[in-house]
C-alpha cells in the first residue's frame, strides 16, 4: 500500500465546549487527527481571517501536512467523521462552524470522485482562496495546486495581484 502526502486545510469560527476559542479547536482537531493515525509532518501558522459570505464571525486558519496510506475517499471519510465528533452540522453554506476540514492537495496530483461527496482534489476553490494559500504557502509552497503549472506560492502572489488591481 502506497504512502501519501496530503495537505489539510482547517478552519473554526466556533467556540466548541471542550476545546474554547476556533485557534484551540483547530490545535484539538490536529491532536485528533494524529490520534486517528496520521502522521503530521508540517503544520503553517493559525492565521486569523475575515469570514467569507454571510458569517459575522473571523476565522481561524490553518493547513498540516499528512502521511497516510489511506487513499483520497478513505481520509475524507476520517475528516468528515471528525467533523461529525467535533459537532459540525451541516447547514447553511458559509455559515459558522465549530470545524472544517478539507483536502487541498495530494502527493498523488489531482482527483476526481463526484460520488462520493463530490471529492476533488485540489481543492475547486484553492487559487481563488487567500485564507487557503497563505497557510498552504508555509507548508507546502512548491506544491503545484492543479492542472495549471502554478506552484502554491506562485497562485497566492498571482491573487494578491488580482486583489490590488
Amino acid at each position: 500500500m502506497a504512502v501519501h502526502l496530503y495537505a489539510i486545510g482547517l478552519g473554526s469560527n466556533r467556540r466548541h465546549g471542550r476545546f474554547g476559542a476556533p485557534s484551540d479547536v483547530l490545535h484539538g482537531a490536529i491532536a485528533a487527527l494524529a490520534a486517528a493515525g496520521l502522521s503530521i509532518e508540517a503544520r503553517s501558522a493559525i492565521m486569523a481571517t475575515p469570514p467569507l459570505g454571510p458569517s459575522a464571525r473571523r476565522f481561524a486558519n490553518a493547513a498540516i501536512l499528512v502521511r497516510s496510506r489511506l487513499d483520497p475517499p478513505a481520509l475524507l471519510d476520517v475528516l468528515k467523521d471528525l467533523e461529525v465528533r467535533f459537532g459540525r452540522r451541516r447547514g447553511r453554506r458559509w455559515g459558522s462552524r465549530v470545524i472544517d476540514l478539507d483536502i487541498l492537495l495530494w502527493s498523488g496530483g489531482c482527483w476526481s470522485c463526484k460520488q462520493r461527496r463530490a471529492l476533488y482534489i485540489p481543492h475547486r476553490e484553492i487559487e481563488r482562496r487567500d485564507f487557503v494559500l497563505s497557510p498552504l504557502a508555509q507548508i507546502v509552497p512548491g506544491w503545484r495546486v492543479g492542472r495549471s503549472a502554478r506552484t502554491v506560492r506562485q497562485a497566492r502572489h498571482r491573487l494578491k495581484r488580482q486583489v490590488l488591481n
